[in-house]
């Protein structure tokens, strides 16, 4: 018999994988850290550039470093015209995690610094990426709409970019400060399936842009990024705050899966859902139009009490976006915007201290089989 240590456990659940100084998710208390800081902490009081750098430095920045970082983002935020042309090329009703997806990989084409896979030319790389994820994003609703892409502004925030881009108007300091905070909430999540993505194919020596398709790939997976897609049509289908008692229970009887609820890690709260339920609250009470907050809030009531399942990240962001009127399709490509970060300090770290990723499979199939010439197969 194998030892505990060798058994299979399905999804790799519990596996400790990779060292990281990165973040650390504590399942247990329901706690989340990126390089030592609490996310409550960041969520309150940094920017998401902030913790940009953070991430991929290990502490946070002098005024100095951050007014760098904000250039650099700004001067690469813009597309390469051949790139806008391939935008305007695609169907109008892709999804638009499939265009992320292949505008990552259309890119690798014109980046300046070719094939050298120096960590000098990985950060440059890191950077260009966090910069151009919304502008791809952004860029194709417009088109898939009808209208114009509009050219990021060197005064704004990622965030302040993202929504700017989005409506070509320039945002208020609540949509902007919202977007933000969503961005640091998403930056980076320990080991999570999309980063484990991106690490495999970092860890056989590819390059960044192979790494974060693998990641964008994984994460297009309604068991990973889709989430809050599907609670907010959950809450347009119920559509009043009076319905949502009886449609979770019908949906239970059905043994149907709520999207929104639990999580692989957390036994408590997910940290991040109490920031984005305030901020759904906010941005209701802002507009006059609390009644996602409001059925959000009983549909979280709801099933804690009948399945013990609290809410996670995807639950309050799908009513936070919805306010703040961006398509829902656009809800899983903002989590890619945001978690590029992460991604890319993951791919950087990885690098550094690198090692073949290669895990074992337990085999349980048959054994002893012998050949069968064709012509005597049954």
């Amino acid at each position: 018999m194998p030892g505990e240590a060798n058994v299979a456990k399905a999804g790799l659940e519990g596996i400790v994988a990779a060292e990281s100084r990165l973040s650390d998710v504590n399942g247990e208390e329901g706690k989340l850290i990126y390089a030592g800081y609490d996310i409550h902490d960041l969520a309150e009081h940094a920017t998401y550039e902030e913790v940009v750098y953070l991430l991929w430095n290990g502490k946070l920045p002098t005024g100095a470093a951050l007014a760098e970082l904000k250039e650099q983002l700004n001067a690469e935020a813009g597309l390469p015209s051949p790139i806008q042309t391939l935008i305007s090329s695609l169907p109008k009703n892709a999804n638009p995690m499939d265009v992320l997806r292949t505008i990552v990989s259309a890119l690798s084409f014109y980046d300046p610094d070719g094939p050298d896979n120096s960590e000098e030319a990985n950060t440059r790389r890191a950077i260009r990426l966090t910069a151009k994820f919304p502008t791809i994003v952004t860029t194709f609703q417009r088109v898939r709409s009808g209208l114009p892409p509009v050219e990021p502004r060197k005064d704004l925030s990622v965030a302040g970019n993202f929504l700017f881009t989005l409506r070509g108007e320039e945002p208020d300091e609540i949509a902007t400060r919202t977007m933000d905070v969503a961005f640091v909430l998403h930056a980076d999540h320990e080991l999570n399936a999309s980063t484990f993505a991106a690490r495999v194919t970092a860890a056989t020596l590819s390059d960044m842009y192979s790494a974060i398709v693998s990641a964008i790939g994984t994460l297009r997976g309604p068991l990973h990024g889709g989430a809050n897609e599907g609670v907010i049509k959950n809450l347009l289908e119920i559509g009043s705050v009076e319905g949502v008692e009886q449609w979770v229970l019908d949906a239970f009887a059905r043994k149907k899966k709520i999207m929104g609820f639990g999580h692989r890690v957390y036994r408590k709260v997910d940290p991040r859902a109490i920031h984005l339920a305030e901020m759904s609250r906010k941005l209701g009470e802002r507009i006059g139009e609390t009644k996602w907050y409001e059925m959000s809030i009983k549909m979280q009531e709801v099933v804690l009490r009948e399945k013990h399942l609290n809410a996670n990240v995807d639950f309050f962001s799908a009513s936070t976006y919805y306010t703040l009127g961006i398509p829902t399709d656009l809800f899983t490509p903002i989590f890619a915007c945001s978690r590029i970060s992460g991604w890319t300090a993951h791919v950087l770290e990885q690098f550094k201290n690198n090692r073949l990723i290669r895990p074992r499979a337990e085999y349980v199939g048959p054994r002893g089989l012998k050949y069968v010439p064709i012509e005597d197969r049954g």
